[in-house]
């Protein structure tokens, strides 16, 4: 087996990456793969603080969704430049059913915060997968490192004060309270979210103002176009929190 190669991934903002073996993964995650013949390895990518969203931005004007499409180039040129002869396959971005928290909480990545978005010890909430691919390589899996969900140990939760919508008082998210607010004229919460925000897990590594209003903008017409959509009543599935775009 041989080492990982994650410097040109970290000089591109890919900085959390994390190497199963295809063969341990869960039968429930394998069976939506559908491995094809050569495919040994499935490998997550994500990044966490800044950097990406620097990099994208450094990359020049992109489409609809830059942060994707800078990933998938990304992807392409990190095999063309360390993995030569290798093929890979990727599933996410995409349309493959890929669970990303379900991979995340096998890396020891992701764990639940009272206002919807995984959560690290180190990392805080400022932290997102954004890439999914199966390949013909053999690298050493990576270990699991888990650090358990920092919420265990905070006591002043102050995240839960910090949601104007009273989404998360009681021990259980809202989320047609947290919808209802988002979408009210004028709202607070339209370019994030100030739960969120509140939360003193990894502060250091939050994003910048304008990453964090694209996400949620992203989100917000998303949660907007559901709404008219359907008729009233029903919850809409992740409308908060975009799941690329985190």
């Amino acid at each position: 087996m041989t080492d990982f190669p994650g410097t040109f991934l970290d000089r591109a903002g890919l900085n959390r990456q994390h190497v199963f073996e295809l063969a341990a993964l869960p039968e429930d995650i394998r069976s939506g793969i559908a491995a094809q013949p050569g495919e040994t390895q499935l490998i997550l990518l994500g990044h966490g603080g800044r950097r990406l969203w620097e990099c994208v931005q450094a990359a020049g004007p992109g489409g609809e969704h830059p942060i994707d499409d800078y990933c998938i180039r990304t992807v392409a040129d990190w095999f063309a430049a360390c993995l030569p002869g290798r093929r890979y396959r990727l599933l996410y971005p995409g349309d493959a059913p890929v669970g990303l928290q379900a991979l995340g909480r096998l890396a020891g990545w992701h764990h639940a915060s009272p206002f919807m978005v995984g959560i690290d010890a180190d990392w805080g909430s400022w932290y997102a997968y954004r890439a999914v691919l199966v390949a013909d390589t053999d690298f050493a899996p990576s270990p699991v490192v888990d650090r358990s969900s920092p919420c265990l140990d905070c006591r002043r939760m102050p995240c839960i004060a910090a949601c104007p919508a009273g989404a998360l008082n009681g021990g259980r998210f809202d989320l047609d309270a947290c919808s209802d607010w988002r979408l009210a004229a004028h709202s607070r919460c339209a370019e994030g979210c100030l739960a969120r925000t509140a939360c003193p897990i990894g502060a250091e590594h939050r994003y910048a103002d304008a990453q964090i209003a694209h996400s949620y903008r992203q989100s917000l017409a998303m949660l907007r176009a559901w709404r008219e959509a359907q008729p009233t009543g029903l919850t809409p599935p992740s409308a908060t929190q975009p799941r690329t775009t985190r």
